[in-house]
């Protein structure tokens, strides 16, 4: 990574957090999640906890040539034992972040989700990008392209909810959402630019907070000055997005591949909305994106920490 890069400055932000949160990672039974766990353990971001088969963990570590002798491991017989353990060590006050490793999203998303023993809260837990666009000058949230396929009104204020506190654990300004459709006018014949209104009034009425929101904007009006001038679109979000919300998950996982495979994005990614945050990490990234999506969680964890201290 360069000194310039903006993921650079998100990994330099976690590296000198005053307190090192400890991760579990659960899994990690292939190269990838073990060494994104164990680089971000070298580089300081959290402490790495291990929670999986003892032997097929130091198996891969022996293959791939990982040093894993100064970290725990927590020893499960399969992936759904994995799960239910690094819940447990959340719910025990031992951990304060969550990695996904080599079993699928739905399996570790249901052990954090159950309803007796999980780690659910108030919130609809959702999924933000942190895009690094080379054309944008600033980071780009998009939410929710992974989890949420389609969210009702009220599970989309809470989309909103989790990536403004983000934007804002991350000691960014207040963040431009751009609540995304097709057009810019509201049409009776496409629930999104409808939902979109609604949210406006949402946070006008304080139901919604820490945000500026606009739309139904289209994907030029959100991001292009230009465009929104054409259009004669007048507010503060429109060509300045910082937070795009989508219409479904389709909508998001495809724009999100759209900007990394045509325009050469890097996309670190994020749980929110369950006690602690979620690294979902994928063998497609590159090990940039996934020290970025560690750095993202560790940061917004130590957030998380500090205001219940506070009791907020």
């Amino acid at each position: 990574m360069s000194q310039n890069d903006r993921f650079q400055a998100l990994v330099n932000t976690a590296i000198g957090l005053e307190e090192k949160h400890v991760c579990v990672v659960v899994h990690p039974c292939d190269e990838v999640s073990l060494s994104s766990a164990v680089q971000a353990g070298k580089l300081n971001l959290f402490t790495p906890v291990l929670v999986g088969p003892e032997e097929r963990i130091r198996q891969v570590a022996r293959e791939h040539d990982l040093d894993i002798g100064g970290l725990q491991i927590i020893n499960t017989e399969h992936s759904h034992a994995s799960a239910d353990a690094a819940v447990a060590e959340v719910q025990a006050g031992r951990a304060t972040l969550m990695m996904k490793g080599s079993l699928h999203s739905d399996e570790l998303l249901h052990s954090v989700l159950c309803y007796n023993g999980g780690l659910r809260t108030e919130r609809r837990i959702s999924h933000v990008f942190v895009m690094d666009v080379p054309r944008y000058d600033k980071l780009l949230f998009i939410t929710d392209g992974a989890i949420n396929i389609f969210p009702t009104l009220c599970e989309k204020a809470d989309i909103i909810r989790n990536a403004i506190d983000l934007h804002l654990a991350l000691g960014l300004d207040t963040p431009r959402v751009a609540i995304l459709s097709a057009v810019e006018q509201i049409n009776e014949k496409m629930q999104s630019t409808i939902d979109a209104a609604a949210l406006c009034k949402m946070a006008d009425r304080g139901q919604i907070k820490g945000g500026i929101l606009d739309g139904p904007l289209a994907m030029d009006n959100a991001i292009s000055p230009e465009a929104a001038a054409i259009k004669g679109i007048q507010s503060p979000v429109a060509g300045h997005a910082q937070i795009l919300v989508v219409p479904d998950l389709e909508a998001g996982n495809m724009l999100v591949k759209n900007l990394t495979f045509l325009s050469g994005a890097d996309a670190a990614g994020i749980v929110l909305g369950a006690r602690v945050p979620i690294i979902l990490t994928s063998r497609a990234d590159s090990e940039r994106t996934r020290l970025a999506s560690c750095a993202v969680a560790a940061v917004y964890a130590d957030s998380l920490v500090k205001n219940r201290a506070i009791g907020k």
